[in-house]
């Protein structure tokens, strides 16, 4: 089967991006199945039940998140509605919705998916990541085999190690958080695809998705400003990975398109 999974959607555009171009990628590369990241969708900042409608409507099954996704208020209520929406699975299990579940793709088979946060240069709450995959990702192979992780972090040392630590555990495991896509898509030794990060769904002509003076003036003079989303000019970054049957993938492939 292949899947196909989208990088970190920003603001208004690029819901609207995903909603346009995801059907068509995933009849043309033959996926059975889509995963996103969406903790940006909402003005940039966190997510929230409508704009998320946008994402689904382009025929994403599921949505991940990180560190942005209380940033919302409302939020917090509207997540235990969404099963189909993951926080992070290494946050406290006192906060509301789940980080982890498995869902059925286009061709029957079972897909689990787990959202996982860094702690390195990351202020965040956040149990160790090592430690929840190694907790969580063994029950998930009682279901099924094919399992995709989410990484959302900072470090690209601390994702390449966790990669490496579920070598031959999980189908893939695949970096958001950065909003730069890496030309390091490779599969490891034990069957794990990786690429450190994907990238994002934001404007080629931004600031990791934000409009370019702002940034610059923050950068230049050290005062706060208001970081505006870029909503022009929007390129989708993602990839594909094929896997087998026995949860093995076999390839991965680096996708970037933009609307006409």
């Amino acid at each position: 089967m292949k899947i196909l999974f989208i990088g970190d959607i920003v603001g208004k555009g690029g819901r609207e991006t995903v909603r346009a171009l995801a059907p068509g990628l995933r009849r043309e590369y033959n996926c059975d199945f889509c995963i996103a990241n969406a903790e940006n969708v909402a003005g940039g900042s966190g997510m929230t039940k409508s704009c998320l409608q946008a994402v689904f409507d382009g025929e994403v099954d599921v949505c991940t998140s990180g560190d942005h996704v209380w940033d919302q208020k409302q939020f917090a209520d509207e997540i235990e509605s969404l099963p189909n929406v993951l926080r992070p699975a290494n946050y406290p299990d006192s906060q509301p919705g789940k980080g982890y579940g498995v869902y059925v793709s286009e061709s029957g088979a079972n897909v689990a998916v787990l959202c996982l946060l860094g702690r390195t240069f990351m202020a965040v709450g956040a149990e160790c990541p090592f430690a929840a995959a190694e907790r969580i990702v063994p029950e998930l192979r009682k279901i099924t085999p094919i399992i995709i992780v989410d990484f959302h972090a900072e470090a690209t040392s601390e994702k390449i190690a966790l990669g490496r630590f579920l070598d031959g555990q999980v189908s893939a495991v695949l970096g958001t958080h950065t909003h730069v896509p890496t030309a390091d898509q490779q599969l490891f030794p034990g069957g794990t695809a990786f690429q450190c990060d994907v990238g994002m769904v934001g404007a080629r002509e931004s600031v990791i998705g934000r409009d370019l003076q702002p940034v610059i003036t923050r950068f230049r003079t050290g005062m706060p400003q208001r970081f505006t989303v870029a909503e022009k000019g929007i390129v989708l970054h993602g990839c594909v990975v094929s896997v087998t049957d026995n949860g093995k993938a076999k390839g991965i492939e680096r996708v970037m398109r933009s609307l006409p």
